[in-house]
């Protein structure tokens, strides 16, 4: 089969696909040849910043000092000072729930061994370990950033995909973010685009089209 632009396949995919009565995701799938997966090397662990942004902003949130907090105010979806910290860990239903609903976390660096001795047993097999911020700085831009960004994980598995924007973008934008992630991708396989068997695209609920 001859290979498909990342922009044909989109309108492909997008075609076959019914409108739905919801907001849709678009999203690719990749498949590893050639790699062993239980060597943590091969495996895929990124977060990728989409060029045209995942159609809604990723949710947010920070571990911080009170004065962080307040830089982070109004950018970040929730932030979390030491005292609502000690809080939230007695609860650990209301963690979970919270880890969940949450794509990416950060928090000042003094406060990482506290969040990942009393929240790391949530946080690390969901692959949401927080990112530290230095001391005192002012973390709007990478809040900003991460907003725009997608994680891609493979874990173990040979199969595994990501969610690169909504049906409502342009077909457009959502191939250049497709070309982003693949590349991020490529970089990190040990044997480049040789370790990927196959590619495909689709929407949450449509057939899969191959691009690869």
């Amino acid at each position: 089969m001859p290979e498909r632009t990342s922009l044909e396949a989109i309108s492909e995919a997008l075609k076959a696909a019914p409108e739905r009565h919801f907001g849709e995701s678009v999203e690719v799938s990749v498949n590893l040849k050639e790699l062993d997966l239980s060597v943590p090397k091969n495996r895929i662990e990124e977060e990728v910043p989409l060029p045209n942004g995942r159609g809604r902003d990723a949710r947010i949130a920070l571990f911080g000092s009170p004065e962080m907090c307040q830089k982070a105010q109004g950018v970040a979806d929730l932030v979390i000072a030491p005292a609502q910290f000690d809080d939230l860990t007695k609860d650990k239903r209301a963690a979970k729930r919270l880890v969940d609903r949450v794509d990416f976390f950060l928090a000042e660096a003094p406060m990482m061994p506290m969040v990942g001795k009393r929240l790391g047993v949530v946080l690390g097999p969901r692959g949401k370990m927080p990112r530290p911020v230095p001391p005192g700085s002012d973390p709007t831009n990478l809040i900003q950033a991460l907003k725009k960004s997608i994680r891609v994980r493979s874990k173990g598995n040979r199969t595994f995909h990501a969610a690169v924007g909504t049906r409502a973008m342009a077909q457009e934008a959502l191939a250049q973010n497709v070309d982003a992630v693949l590349a991020r991708i490529i970089g990190k396989l040990e044997q480049g685009r040789t370790n990927i068997d196959s590619v495909y695209v689709k929407t949450t609920m449509g057939p899969a089209v191959r691009l690869w």
